[in-house]
């Protein structure tokens, strides 16, 4: 399909959906359904990019069969993914969508509306983890998201900017290698607030995989935020959370929510 899924097939792509990807061929397929149908309510002229990093898994052919663009590199690390991802793509608006999340059409058309309509650089949505979730997440899971949301910070799952403001901050820091999000958060709201915009948060939500709190104990998770923040997250070393073998996951993910 033209442009990765263009809507307007004649068109170049006005929004570019950047997917950073590691060995995601088990859940792509269903991100890049939920944004093609996503990009197709909105409809503006887009295309689908998928970054794919070293996968050796069948993820770069399950990108390509559904009509993503596919660029490759070799760095194994989350933000060099997706700044290859974003001077790949060829759209003004930028959204980051994680390989193992699905995004409804009412997040998207929050997101493009706040860029095109209202003059907003840059933001998130509010997010949720897929069931089933462990007890512990359910638990300490709402008042993170809240507290995310009060902060004005937006969980890497779905981030989007416009062109300029991406290219104004350079992007995402690629001397970190975790939280790479919150540091790009902070940038854009700076050049945000230097032009007179914000970042901001939606309300509109995305479902992301909880399958890292299913794999991991909740020892490991708070582990290896605890070493990222004492790091600031300058090195790989501890983040197995992120960078460490794949674990069997026994759980599923359920359905996009409802428009």
């Amino acid at each position: 399909m033209a442009n990765g899924g263009s809507s307007a097939p004649d068109s170049a792509p006005r929004l570019s959906f950047v997917i950073p990807a590691y060995n995601e061929a088990e859940l792509i397929a269903e991100t890049i359904g939920s944004l093609r149908a996503a990009g197709s309510a909105v409809g503006e002229p887009y295309e689908i990019v998928v970054a794919d990093d070293a996968s050796d898994d069948t993820t770069r052919e399950v990108a390509a069969d559904l009509g993503a663009r596919v660029v490759s590199e070799q760095h194994r690390q989350i933000s060099a993914t997706r700044n290859v991802g974003a001077k790949a793509a060829r759209g003004e608006w930028l959204i980051f969508v994680d390989a193992d999340t699905l995004v409804p059409a009412e997040t998207v058309r929050a997101a493009v509306e706040a860029m095109r309509d209202r003059g907003i650089v840059g933001g998130g949505c509010r997010c949720e983890f897929d069931d089933p979730k462990p007890l512990w997440a359910r638990v300490i899971g709402p008042p993170i998201i809240w507290l995310y949301a009060k902060s004005r910070l937006t969980p890497g799952a779905f981030v989007f900017c416009t062109r300029e403001a991406f290219e104004a901050v350079g992007g995402f820091d690629e001397s970190v290698f975790g939280g790479e999000e919150v540091y790009f958060a902070r940038a854009v709201d700076q050049f945000a607030r230097a032009r007179g915009s914000r970042f901001t948060i939606l309300p509109q939500r995305i479902v992301t995989s909880s399958r890292k709190l299913r794999t991991h104990s909740p020892f490991e998770v708070f582990g290896t935020l605890i070493k990222a923040a004492r790091t600031r997250a300058r090195t790989r070393e501890g983040m197995d959370l992120w960078y460490g073998p794949r674990r069997a996951d026994p759980g599923r993910r359920q359905a996009a929510p409802e428009d």
